[in-house]
C-alpha cells in the first residue's frame, strides 16, 4: 500500500480523497494555485504545495508542476479526482514514465474511450448495445444527408472528441442537416481542435442512465447498478439518483452484467461509468467516463461502499474487496449539485461565504469544501457542494432531501438551492416520470430559460 499520495485537484473532490486516505492511514499531499491557498483541502491534507497562479492552465493543468510536486514530497501515487487531468492520457503516460502510480485507468484505456467513435466501436465489439449511427466520422454534408435518410430523422451530429454538450447539433429533418453539420464541425474545431463529427439517431424522450463499473485490471470486474442522471441543463447534470426510478431489477441485472463483462474483457482497472440513453426498455451506449464521477456518492449510499478507497486499493495492486454477489442494493439515494450561480440565468456568482451551515441528521451527507469566510474564486467551476440523501425508498429520500435543503445555509453568494426546492414540488419529480428534456422545458416555462 502507498505511504503518501498526491491529489491533483481542488475543492470538494480533493477533500473527499484526503478523507479516504486518512482513514486508510495514508498521508496526503494537496496541490493548489495561489487562489486556493486557504482552501479546505489544503488545510486538511498532511502536506500542501503551491503549483502556480490562479488560472487552471497555469496550475491544476500544468503537468510539469504536478510531477515536480510528487518528486519534492515523495508521493508515490496521484489521485486525479474528476475534471482537470483525470482523463488526460498524455498525463497518465507521463506519470507512469516517472515511476509514479496513477490512481485510475491506464493511458491506453483513457485513449480508447476518449474518442467517441473508437469507444462506440469497442463497446459494440464487446456486446454493449449502441445507438444506431455512422460507423465512423462523417466527411461531408452529402454523406451526412445520406446517413440521415438511412437512420431516420431526427438525428444528432456530435464531435468525436466532444463532451459537455459542445459540438452537438440536432437535425429534425433533411432541411436541417447542412446547417447542423457545419455548426457542429465549427464548434468541435473551436472547442477541441478537432472538427471530426459523427451521426446518431436522436431519441426523442430518453432518460440518461449510467452504470457504475469497477475493475481490478486483471480480468475481474463488477457493476454497482445504475444512476439516473436525466435532469440536465444544457447537457450538464443537475440531479442524480440511484437506483433509476424506472429501471426494473431484471433490466438492472442484464445491462449491469453486460457492462461488467465488457470492462473485464479489456482488463480495465479502477472506477468507470458506462453511459446510456434509455428509451422504451432499451439501452443505447453513448460514452464511457474513465474516472470517478461527480455523482459517485449516491452509489456509495445504496451499496455502503467507499469507491475512493477502492480506487486506491486496486491501484496499489490489491484485489477488489467485494464480489458481485457481495453487492446488495439497499434503499434509494439522491444527489443535488449546489452551484454558486445566480438564477434564472445560472451566471457564476463568486464571492465570500459569510455563513455556511451544512444539514445533518439520518441519511444526509454534504460533500463541500465551504466554510465561513471562504472566498469562492472566479477561476474555476461553480460547483461548491453536493447534498446527498439516502432513504429506505424513494419517497423517504425525497422527503429527506426537502428537509435537508431547508437546513442548508450558504450566505454571501447566490446558489441553485432554490431551484431544487421548487423542483421537489413538481409531480413529475415526485413520480420519477421525467426525461433528459424535461428540465430544459421546465426552466423555460418557470424561469424564462
Amino acid at each position: 500500500m502507498f505511504d503518501k499520495i498526491l491529489i491533483a485537484n481542488r475543492g470538494e473532490i480533493a477533500l473527499r480523497v484526503v478523507r479516504a486516505a486518512r482513514e486508510m492511514g495514508i498521508a496526503s499531499v494537496a496541490v493548489h494555485s495561489t487562489a486556493d491557498s486557504d482552501a479546505m483541502h489544503v488545510r486538511m491534507a498532511d502536506e500542501s504545495i503551491c503549483i502556480g497562479p490562479p488560472p487552471g492552465t497555469e496550475s491544476y493543468l500544468k503537468i510539469p508542476a504536478i510531477i515536480s510536486a510528487c518528486e519534492i514530497t515523495g508521493a508515490q501515487a496521484i489521485h486525479p479526482g474528476y475534471g482537470f487531468l483525470s482523463e488526460n492520457a498524455n498525463f497518465v503516460q507521463i506519470v507512469e514514465d516517472h515511476g509514479i502510480t496513477f490512481i485510475g485507468p491506464t493511458a491506453e484505456h483513457i485513449r480508447l474511450m476518449g474518442d467517441k467513435i473508437t469507444a462506440k466501436d469497442t463497446m459494440k465489439a464487446l456486446g454493449v448495445p449502441c445507438v444506431p449511427g455512422s460507423d465512423g466520422g462523417v466527411p461531408d454534408v452529402e454523406t451526412a444527408r445520406r446517413l440521415g435518410a438511412e437512420i431516420g430523422y431526427p438525428v444528432i451530429i456530435k464531435a468525436t472528441a466532444g463532451g459537455g454538450g459542445r459540438g452537438m447539433k440536432v437535425a429534425h429533418t433533411e432541411a436541417d442537416i447542412e446547417r447542423a453539420f457545419q455548426t457542429a464541425r465549427a464548434e468541435a474545431k473551436a472547442a477541441f481542435g478537432n472538427d471530426e463529427v459523427y451521426i446518431e439517431k436522436y431519441l426523442t424522450t430518453p432518460r440518461h442512465i449510467e452504470i457504475q463499473v469497477f475493475g481490478d485490471g486483471k480480468g475481474k470486474a463488477v457493476h454497482l447498478a445504475e444512476r439516473d442522471c436525466s435532469l440536465q441543463r444544457r447537457h450538464q447534470k443537475v440531479l442524480e439518483e440511484a437506483p433509476g426510478p424506472v429501471i426494473t431489477p431484471q433490466e438492472r441485472a442484464r445491462i449491469g452484467k453486460v457492462c461488467a463483462d465488457a470492462v473485464a474483457r479489456i482488463n480495465y482497472i479502477g472506477a468507470g461509468t458506462i453511459e446510456f440513453l434509455y428509451e422504451n426498455g432499451e439501452f443505447y451506449f453513448i460514452e464511457m467516463n474513465t474516472r470517478l464521477q461527480v455523482e459517485h456518492p449516491v452509489t456509495e449510499a445504496i451499496f455502503g461502499v467507499d469507491l475512493v478507497r477502492e480506487q486506491i486499493r486496486v491501484a496499489a495492486g490489491e484485489p477488489l474487496s467485494f464480489s458481485q454477489e457481495d453487492l446488495r442494493l439497499k434503499g434509494h439515494a439522491i444527489e443535488v449539485r449546489i452551484n454558486a450561480e445566480k438564477l434564472p440565468n445560472f451566471s457564476p456568482c463568486p464571492g465570500t461565504i459569510s455563513h455556511f451551515h451544512a444539514p445533518g441528521g439520518l441519511g444526509v451527507r454534504m460533500d463541500s469544501a465551504l466554510y465561513d469566510g471562504y472566498v469562492i474564486p472566479p477561476y474555476y467551476d461553480s460547483l461548491i457542494g453536493k447534498l446527498i440523501v439516502h432513504g429506505r425508498d424513494r419517497p423517504e429520500a425525497l422527503a429527506r432531501l426537502n428537509r435537508a435543503l431547508g437546513e442548508l445555509i450558504v450566505d454571501g453568494v447566490d446558489t441553485t438551492v432554490p431551484l431544487f426546492s421548487a423542483l421537489l414540488q413538481e409531480p413529475a419529480i415526485q413520480s420519477g416520470q421525467y426525461n433528459i428534456h424535461w428540465l430544459e422545458k421546465w426552466l423555460e416555462e418557470n424561469l424564462g430559460g
